[in-house]
Formats: structure tokens, C-alpha cells, sequence
């Protein structure tokens, strides 16, 4: 029987031997892996007592701390969702909010808090507080265009803040959906990055147009080449009409995933973090939604199963963190997620099944 916990913990161990071969070399980077080794330690040992104690906390949390962006790029799912945009700007989460929602996250052993938007980098007093948690690393999934020399110097001196840069593949793809000269935007932030020497990473949307492009063994070497060191591969999931074309079906699933498997054995890759969302979730028995693996904190305090299931019950603004682990709506999801494990082909389980995920909602 799988032990979703050990399971999870040998993978973030993984994650920072990996990260600490990047950092081979770097004085400032080991001693900040030195501490961070430290902290995750900490944190499982947390993790175990609040599971010896009838409770399971994720090592995960998603956190999409801004709803409005300076993009406006093709597909995007917080724009679609409503997550962007309109007169929400208005009810988003407080810097004070999401400092009790950090520290409550501290205090339950939870590891990495990944923050999304909008576009994150426009919410300063949030990223600053995030830096404050120095036990805690924070991937920023950003559209790289707002990296300036502020934003450079809060990433040098606090690690455990971690760009994340959405790309598409080349320059010319990733133009076509975020806009022009955009590549070229982030390609200079990527460049001042790596003059420093920080950890940053890449997000990539996988669509049946640029699979095989961006998991070339080549694709993934100029990425390494140009300072980064995190790679996440990120499943398309339909937001607009007419773009079902651009759905991985299961052979282009089955196919992903021995190109993924392929990148992480390939020597070359050894210092280089290779994540699949939500392809790596199948070696974990299903689903990591709903507080399995992680869930989301939209940006008005919503607690959701994940980004790409946009329903709540419960708001951050009343509830803690622990309240919302132990809800009923997340063991109703849970239980979806596990009865659809043993035949599940791939792609979003919880997309997949929206309409038994509103049904779920009291």
C-alpha cells in the first residue's frame, strides 16, 4: 500500500539534492540549501504529528495572492475563471490576511507555498512578507515581464524565493499567446537571474502544438544553459471554445510522460528540477487535490480543490487553514479522487469530473 507521506517526503528530498547540485559551487546558494534542508526536516516531523493525530497536512499549499495582471494571454485560466479582472481587485486578501494564512501554514508543517495571480509581482507587500518565512520556499509563477531590479535584489537576498517564468517553447510561441516582445522581456530577466546565480524556473502549458518541441532533450539543455534550473510541464486544460484540438489525449499522455521520464535520466539534467502537473500525481495514487498533495487559496480567500477547480464552501478571510483540511466538501473530493485513481487515464481528474465537484458543495 502506497505511504503518501514518505512517498512525498522522498520526493522533496529529491527536489532539494537536486537543487543542491545546482547550487554546487555557490557559497551564498549552499548555505541557503543548508538551512532549507534543515527546515524541511522540521517540517515533516510536524506533518507526522498532526497525521498521528487523525490529521493529514499536505506538504503543498497554491496561494494566487493577485486578481489582476498586466497581461492578457491567450488561454488563460484566471482570466476565464473569473480569477482575473472585474471589481474583485476590491476583495482580494489583505497583506495582513495572507500573513495569518503563512504563519498558520508554518505552524502545520507545510513546505512550499507556490504563489500564482493574476500577476503576483504586482503585489510587493505580499511577495516581501512571503521572503519573511525563510523556512518555507516560495515558487512565484510569474509572467517574468515585471522582474526589475527591485524584484532582483529581493530574490538574491532571500532564496527561498523562487521565480517561476511561464514560457510556451521558443520565442515565437511564446509571442503568439502572451504577446509580442514579451520573450524578449523575460529573456533578459533570465539573464540577470543567472548573473547572480538564483534558482529560477520556467512553467510550460504542453498542448498538442508544442510537445514535442519543449521536451526535446536540446530544448531542455538551452534552459539549463541559460541559469535555470526548475522545469514544469503543465498539462493544457481548456478555458476558451474551439481549442479542444489542443487537449494532450491519453496516447499524447502516455507519450509526455516517456519524454518526461527520458529528460530526468538524461546525465546532463542531474541539477536540474523536472516536474509534471498533473502527470507526476499518477506515481502517488491519483489526484493531489483537496489537501491530498495540496489545495488553493484563490485571491479573494476561497479555498479550493485546486486552480483548475475553481469551487469553495469556505473563505480564509473566517476559517483557518486547519478548518478547511478537515471540511467536509474536501473529503467529498478526496473521495472522488479515489474512486476515479485505479482507472484514471490522465489529464485533470477534477476537471474531469466538475459537475460531481459542484454536487459536493453543501
Amino acid at each position: 500500500m502506497l505511504n503518501l507521506n514518505n512517498f512525498m517526503n522522498s520526493g522533496i528530498k529529491n527536489i532539494s539534492d537536486t537543487a543542491g547540485r545546482f547550487y554546487f559551487g555557490n557559497g551564498r546558494g549552499q548555505s541557503f540549501m543548508l538551512h532549507m534542508v534543515s527546515a524541511l526536516r522540521k517540517s515533516a516531523k510536524i506533518r507526522a504529528r498532526h497525521e498521528q493525530n487523525g490529521t493529514h497536512i499536505p506538504p503543498f499549499l497554491i496561494a494566487s495572492i493577485a486578481t489582476d495582471c498586466n497581461l492578457r494571454c491567450a488561454g488563460c485560466y484566471a482570466w476565464a475563471n473569473g480569477g482575473c479582472g472585474g471589481e474583485r481587485v476590491q476583495e482580494q486578501l489583505t497583506a495582513g490576511d495572507w500573513r495569518r494564512v503563512f504563519q498558520e501554514a508554518s505552524d502545520l508543517g507545510i513546505s512550499f507555498i507556490l504563489i500564482a495571480g493574476g500577476e503576483p509581482l504586482l503585489r510587493h507587500n505580499v511577495i516581501q512578507l512571503a521572503a519573511e518565512f525563510e523556512h518555507i520556499i516560495f515558487p512565484i509563477f510569474t509572467n517574468g515581464t515585471m522582474i526589475d531590479e527591485y524584484y532582483l535584489n529581493l530574490f538574491d537576498k532571500h532564496r527561498n524565493l523562487i521565480p517561476v517564468i511561464s514560457i510556451e517553447g521558443n520565442a515565437e510561441k511564446t509571442d503568439a499567446r502572451r504577446g509580442a516582445g514579451v520573450s524578449k522581456k523575460i529573456g533578459q530577466a533570465a539573464e540577470c537571474l543567472k548573473e547572480r546565480n538564483i534558482l529560477f524556473g520556467v512553467s510550460i502549458t504542453v498542448t498538442t502544438k508544442n510537445q514535442n518541441d519543449v521536451t526535446e532533450p536540446s530544448f531542455v539543455e538551452t534552459l539549463r544553459g541559460n541559469g535555470c534550473g526548475l522545469v514544469f510541464y503543465i498539462e493544457y486544460v481548456p478555458v476558451e471554445k474551439n481549442t479542444d484540438h489542443l487537449i494532450l489525449d491519453e496516447n499524447n499522455l502516455c507519450i509526455l510522460k516517456a519524454q518526461i521520464d527520458s529528460l530526468r535520466r538524461n546525465k546532463k539534467n542531474k541539477d536540474i528540477i523536472i516536474r509534471s502537473f498533473p502527470g507526476d500525481e499518477e506515481a502517488m495514487g491519483g489526484c493531489l487535490a483537496a489537501g491530498r498533495g495540496f489545495f488553493h487559496i484563490n485571491a479573494i480567500g476561497g479555498a479550493e480543490p485546486c486552480p483548475f477547480s475553481p469551487y469553495s464552501e469556505m473563505n480564509l478571510k473566517e476559517q483557518s487553514l486547519l478548518n478547511v483540511l478537515q471540511s467536509s466538501f474536501f473529503e467529498k473530493i478526496r473521495e472522488i479522487s479515489a474512486a476515479e485513481a485505479l482507472n484514471h487515464k490522465g489529464g485533470c481528474t477534477l476537471f474531469q469530473h466538475e459537475n460531481a465537484v459542484k454536487e459536493a458543495i453543501v
